[in-house]
């Protein structure tokens, strides 16, 4: 029998999750989902690198505050990596407004936000492509 075709994903743990102390219990859900962590990095980010992240929204009138808030205190980026990493990852974090977010998952447990909402992951093997290439270039 073939192994599964391991596929990595980018993952970031937004300010609110540092600045409310739920790192370590973010990471355990990622780690006994049986993801492993590939690269990990703790930062604050500029205007210009939340705008490469978020291409695609810039132009969207949800996208300043939004912006605001990730330039606004660290977070903790890394790159899992296992079998349907990016599935399993959005599955995980739960519906992006926690306030509708099943309960079991972290955005479901633990937040109350549309946009303050812990978590981001990969919509799609290639977008985790593109954003780990932003994120961590040398592992592209």
């Amino acid at each position: 029998m073939t192994q599964p075709s391991a596929q990595r994903t980018l993952v970031l743990l937004k300010p609110d999750t540092v600045r409310r102390g739920l790192v370590g219990e973010v990471l355990s859900r990622f780690e006994a989902k049986g993801l492993t962590i590939v690269a990990m990095e703790h930062r604050t980010i500029d205007g210009a690198t939340a705008d490469a992240h978020y291409a695609e929204h810039v132009e969207r009138d949800f996208y300043p505050p939004l912006r605001a808030f990730v330039t606004s205190g660290p977070l903790v980026a890394l790159v899992l990596e296992g079998d349907e990493a990016v599935e399993v990852v959005r599955a995980t974090n739960g519906a992006t407004d926690g306030r509708k977010a099943a309960p079991g998952t972290i955005r479901g447990d633990l937040s109350l936000s549309n946009r303050e909402n812990l978590v981001h992951g990969s919509d799609s093997p290639e977008s985790a492509e593109r954003e780990i290439g932003i994120w961590f270039p040398e592992l592209s």
